[in-house]
Parts: C-alpha cells; sequence; structure tokens
C-alpha cells in the first residue's frame, strides 16, 4: 500500500548536477528503509545508494562514491538524490525503492514497493 514518485531526471551534460526526489504514500515514511536503483540499456538492474529509516546511516556503490549523496527529509516523506560530476556511463532509468524495514539492503529483491522511474542521460 506504498507508493512511490520519482521526479528530477532530464538531459545533463558530463560534469553537471540534478537532483531526484521520491514522494512516498501509504505506511509511516520512517520505518521503510529506502534505496535508488538504476537500470541502463541491456544491462541488469544494479544497485546505486541506500538510506535507513531514520537517515543516520548512508551506502553507496563503489562508482558512484563521492559524486552521489542520498538523503531524506521524513516529515514531507521524500527521499532525494544528489547526482553531482556526472558521467556518461551514469546514463540510466533511476528507481527508487523502499523496504518493509529500517534497515538498507543492497539486493534488489529484498525491497517490497518500487516507482516507475525517471529517465537520466548525461552527455559529452
Amino acid at each position: 500500500q506504498v507508493q512511490l514518485v520519482e521526479s528530477g531526471g532530464g538531459l545533463a551534460l558530463a560534469g553537471g548536477s540534478l537532483r531526484l526526489s521520491c514522494a512516498a504514500s501509504g505506511r509511516t515514511f520512517s520505518s521503510y528503509a529506502m534505496g535508488w536503483f538504476r537500470q541502463a540499456p541491456k544491462k541488469e538492474r544494479e544497485f546505486v545508494a541506500g538510506i535507513m529509516g531514520s537517515g543516520g546511516h548512508t551506502t553507496y556503490a563503489d562508482s558512484v562514491k563521492g559524486r552521489f549523496t542520498i538523503s531524506r527529509d521524513n516529515a514531507k516523506n521524500t527521499v532525494y538524490l544528489q547526482m553531482n560530476t556526472l558521467k556518461p556511463e551514469d546514463t540510466a532509468i533511476y528507481y527508487c525503492a523502499a523496504r518493509s524495514s529500517v534497515i538498507w539492503t543492497q539486493n534488489v529483491n529484498e525491497y517490497d514497493y518500487w516507482g516507475q522511474g525517471t529517465q537520466v542521460t548525461v552527455s559529452s
């Protein structure tokens, strides 16, 4: 009974920035760990970043460490992904996901709810 809606995707130049947002409805937002995943054409969906329910613990894929930041505002039922110094290889559809636990996981099959995705395209 949780719905997730992503926004903020679009076209950026290499070295530029985008901020993705994921608005959630349903059960109390703070009880869910949240994750961002991405899927490029002809590739499997991969983990990008995760955050626990309280927002106090975060984790990142090696490919985005130092460039991306995940955060959440539980009062607004929203999770964010700030993407800086974008690279062409960041081009993908980005998905927001929620897990019925306060603890994050990088495993795609352990998330219960998914958004429809938002396209991010980075040109050189």
